[in-house]
């Protein structure tokens, strides 16, 4: 009898044990649920789950079924319709127990529509380009279609690539008359042919940058002069050639370079043009500047050098000889340092000092002066970049030239640099202008020609395709070692038809005045040109 009552007793516990482990197996074990916009929070597993757990020897399936990531609150991945749950009459105790109620949480959102990705504006040059973005789809309602903005100027040239450069050629044909191509008191009046090509090129790339841009013009009169010892042909040859580039060394520093050909003649009308000649004498300019830029942070650092080099080829007379400009033949090395400092990322002012120093072929000239000289000077001014309204650089200072030989004065004076454009609106720009520099003479006892130049520019356009710029021009000449002092206007009007992007139609008036405290310098001429002008 008691090894009856120990086998029942160990019998009663085992069953015991296997119930209360049957009773955890089947009781629902919390899961962990994460919803888009609420925090990770542990609840009862669902019916749906339980549903789709698999039975007792049966092969699960592989992989995970549609919609299972989704959580009780945002989007079905299935893109499947909603149903209304039922609730099954379930029985506890013998009492129909209640349907569970659903608690909405505050501030709940809105359930999310299906969506598909549409194309995002974004503006790259003068097209636009798509890019996914999220925008409900509401039923009845169509998608918003790709549109194209307006271009900046619809009929700009479009320009020709090749590789990752950009050219854009142009050519300018025109004819007209002037009153005083001889810009001297009295002078006789002739008609007048200008072709002018020009070059752009610009390089796409992502780091570095090689640019280039070529202007050239030829100005041919319909008759011949040689009064009062002006040359017979005042035909002049112009050409303006510089390629410049950028190599960017790392995220704060860059190195900047750029080679340059400049091709004239002497002005008509100035005192360095010899009596007797049948044309006028060419001068070449070739030089070449290279310099290095390091930021630290604000402050940026730039050194720089050039090395200019002007020869003049032989004058000819009208006796058929010919006479040597060697001694005009000058080379010129020059270096600055300047610091900048940027105060807002539209404005930088700077300080910027330089020295140069310019050497003759032949140390005496046809006077028996020695014209080498050494030059400093020294600016203060600032960099614009204010919303893109105005936008360049305007700067001030003071410049010295001291002559070897010790006849020459020295030469010092104010000097103002400047290159501003401000768009006061979307149809008018207005661009000033101001340079100073120092040109080297032949006249005797005069040491140099100290030149400032201001101009201002207005380009208004009435419509896309018709254009007009108003231009004023003020400029002084102080010859220094002789009382001469010229002052110089001008005044010009320009109105651009543009025909479609290859082919304009321009015409422009011109006037303009010397005033010279010399007796017999002044002169007024007038031109007019009109012509055509075809670009790519």
């Amino acid at each position: 009898m008691p090894r009856l009552s120990v086998l029942h007793l160990a019998a009663s516990c085992a069953g015991a044990l296997v119930v209360a482990r049957l009773a955890a197996v089947a009781a629902p074990m919390p899961t962990m649920d994460r919803d888009a916009g609420y925090p990770m929070r542990f609840g009862p597993a669902d019916s749906l789950a339980q549903a789709d757990a698999p039975r007792p020897f049966e092969i699960p399936p592989y992989g995970n079924p549609p919609g299972s990531g989704a959580g009780k609150t945002g989007f079905d991945s299935t893109n499947r319709p909603a149903r209304k749950s039922r609730t099954s009459p379930q029985t506890r105790g013998g009492a129909r127990a209640a349907r569970p109620k659903t608690i909405a949480p505050r501030h709940a959102p809105a359930p999310v529509a299906a969506v598909r990705p549409m194309p995002q504006l974004e503006r790259r040059g003068s097209s636009l380009i798509g890019e996914a973005a999220q925008v409900p789809l509401s039923a009845g309602v169509p998608l918003p279609h790709r549109r194209r903005l307006p271009e900046d100027d619809a009929l700009a040239p479009l320009g020709a690539r090749v590789g990752s450069f950009l050219f854009r050629p142009a050519l300018e044909v025109s004819g007209g008359f002037d009153t005083n191509p001889t810009h001297t008191m009295g002078g006789k009046s002739s008609s007048l042919v200008v072709v002018a090509p020009e070059l752009q090129v610009r390089s796409d790339w992502s780091r570095h940058a090689l640019n280039a841009d070529i202007r050239g013009s030829y100005t041919a009169y319909g008759r011949s002069f040689g009064d009062s010892g002006t040359p017979v042909s005042l035909d002049r040859p112009n050409l303006d050639a510089r390629v410049n580039g950028r190599l960017d060394v790392t995220a704060t520093s860059r190195v900047e370079g750029e080679g340059r050909v400049l091709e004239s003649t002497d002005n008509p009308g100035s005192p360095n043009i010899q009596a007797g000649l049948s044309r006028l004498p060419v001068v070449t300019t070739a030089g070449a500047t290279l310099g290095y830029s390091q930021r630290f942070n604000r402050f940026e650092a730039t050194v720089k050098g050039s090395i200019d080099r002007s020869v003049y080829e032989q004058s000819h007379l009208t006796d058929g000889s010919t006479d040597s400009n060697d001694d005009r033949n000058v080379n010129q090395y020059a270096g600055a340092l300047r610091g900048s400092y940027e105060v807002t990322p539209g404005v930088k002012p700077f300080v910027e000092a330089g020295l140069d120093t310019r050497v003759h072929d032949l140390p005496i000239d046809r006077t028996g002066t020695q014209r080498d000289s050494t030059g400093a000077v020294a600016r203060l001014g600032t960099t614009f970049e204010i919303t893109r309204i105005l936008t360049g650089e305007l700067s001030g200072g003071y410049l010295t030239r001291s002559y070897k030989d010790p006849l020459l004065p020295s030469l010092g004076g104010l000097i103002f640099d400047a290159s501003l454009i401000w768009t006061a609106s979307a149809l008018t720009v207005a661009t000033l202008t101001a340079k100073s520099s120092v040109d080297e003479t032949i006249v005797t006892g005069v040491s140099g020609t100290l030149r400032r130049d201001f101009g201002v520019a207005v380009d208004h356009a009435f419509r896309r395709w018709l254009t007009a710029t108003v231009k004023l021009g003020y400029g002084i000449d102080q010859y220094v070692g002789s009382p001469r002092e010229d002052h110089r206007y001008f005044a010009s009007a320009l109105m651009t038809y543009k025909l479609n992007r290859t082919v304009q139609i321009k015409g422009e008036l011109r006037q303009d005045w010397l005033k010279s405290s010399v007796n017999g310098a002044d002169y007024t001429a007038t031109a007019m040109l009109a012509g055509m002008r075809f670009q790519l």
